[in-house]
Formats: C-alpha cells, sequence, structure tokens
C-alpha cells in the first residue's frame, strides 16, 4: 500500500501489480489476477492532473526449462486475463525462445548475477520486429554494490546489441525506499550504457508500447494510433521542382 501511494506521489501516472511464478516451486498454478478494486477501492489522483492513476496487473513467469514455455504457448483463460505478460529466462536457448516464439510482452534480463550467456543479435532483432521489450531492473542497482556491477555490465552488453531500443527500466520495488522517481531512473539509464533520449522513452513511451503491446495480446487484435500531421502549403510548393513550377506557371 506504501509503495503504491509513493509511485503516485513522485510523478508516475500507472502501475503494474506483479504476480511472480517460478516453475522450480513445486504447484505453482497462474491463478487469475486480483482486480485492482480489491485491494484500492479509492484511487489517487496523479500528481499535477485531475486524471486518476492506472492499475494494471502482470503475470512474470522464470522460465528455467523449455517445457515452461508450453503453459505459454496454451490458450489457458487466466492468462489472458493479465495486463502485462514477462517471461525471465534463464537459459540462452529459452532466451531464444522468448525472442521469436512467446507470446509475451516484456522479456526479462537478470541484473542479479553475471549472465550465463552471450546475447546475440538474430533474436534480439526478431523481438524487437515483434514489439517485445527488454526489461532492466534498477533496483538491485541500488541496494548491493556487487548486483550494480552485474547490473550495468549486463545492461551494456544488451546495449551493444539492441542499440538502446525496446528497453524498459522499472523497480520491482517491494518497499518505498527503494522507488526512484522518473527523471532519477531515467539518469541511472546513462549508466546502463543508453543515451539521454532512449533513457526518457525507457520511463514514459516504451512502458506505453509495452502496455498496448499487451492490449494487442489480450484482444487478439492490432490496437493502432494514427496521428495526421497537416502538411503546410510553404512545404508543398518547394517540394515542386523549380522548372515544373515555370511550366504551371506559364
Amino acid at each position: 500500500q506504501n509503495s503504491f501511494t509513493v509511485c503516485f506521489s513522485v510523478g508516475y501516472s500507472a502501475v503494474a501489480l506483479n504476480h511472480v511464478i517460478d516453475f522450480k516451486e513445486k504447484k505453482q498454478e497462474i491463478v487469475k489476477p486480483t482486480s485492482p478494486s480489491e485491494l484500492f477501492p479509492s484511487l489517487p489522483i496523479v500528481q499535477g492532473t485531475s486524471k486518476r492513476i492506472k492499475v494494471l496487473t502482470r503475470l512474470t513467469l522464470i522460465v528455467s526449462d523449455p517445457s515452461h514455455c508450453n503453459l505459454l504457448r496454451s490458450t489457458s483463460a487466466n492468462i489472458r486475463l493479465y495486463d502485462i505478460i514477462a517471461v525471465f529466462p534463464k537459459t540462452e536457448k529459452l532466451f531464444h525462445i522468448a525472442c521469436t516464439t512467446l507470446d509475451v510482452d516484456l522479456v526479462c534480463i537478470n541484473v542479479t548475477e553475471k549472465l550465463p550467456f552471450y546475447f546475440r543479435r538474430p533474436p534480439v532483432n526478431m523481438a524487437i520486429d515483434r514489439g517485445i521489450y527488454f526489461e532492466l531492473l534498477y533496483t538491485p542497482a541500488i541496494k548491493d554494490s556487487t548486483m550494480r556491477r552485474y547490473t550495468i555490465s549486463n545492461a551494456i552488453s544488451l546495449m551493444q546489441i539492441c542499440k538502446g531500443k525496446n528497453i524498459v527500466i522499472s523497480s520491482a520495488a517491494e518497499r518505498p525506499l527503494e522507488l526512484r522517481g522518473p527523471y532519477d531512473v531515467a539518469n541511472l539509464g546513462l549508466l546502463f550504457g543508453l543515451s539521454e533520449g532512449e533513457a526518457k522513452a525507457a520511463v514514459s513511451t516504451n512502458c506505453r508500447a509495452a502496455m498496448l503491446h499487451g492490449e494487442t495480446r489480450k484482444s487478439a487484435c492490432g490496437v493502432v494510433y494514427t496521428v495526421k500531421k497537416p502538411r503546410k502549403v510553404e512545404e508543398e510548393e518547394t517540394a515542386v521542382p523549380a522548372c515544373k513550377k515555370a511550366k504551371t506557371q506559364a
């Protein structure tokens, strides 16, 4: 509850309630997501606006064996109820499967230990083409110096392949003290190898795009937003070659 309140006092307009399943543990079942209205009867107003905050449900599956991916390939009714689906692959083979075939919104990158494999360009590019985003957590980097080194090292390895595209930076915070404001998180993104624009996108537009990807997955239809840009008369005139202008005027 306290972490939830802090999110919106520091400038966030949406938060995802994460349900984590680790298949290493026995008797793991995907249950229906808890309705946000059950947890928060009255949603607070986003700071500086008149809008109420948006609460999303998220499912994160930690997979360490290819058989664990079968659940994501199934048409589980409970899986479709979640707004965002993330997968945390533990091996290179599972990372490849997650990027190329699984119907997910986020692929989580390990930031608490040295990666057991190297990122390769083909699966990363395919994930980008499919509209999947890569998630980096910043909370481990502010809690422990060793994990900070792993976070920065693993993030830079990913940036060398994805060139800063389709990155989402999130907290996975369990306590209010682990949360940072969006501007602070964007500054952390610079340490992860992102440019200033890419770091800002990792806490804003990329997060919104991942949410829209989740809407597309749930509805099995495309979600398209278009904006018509008016063309100025001056631009139309300059676009016509001078010789054609002369003929037209003549």
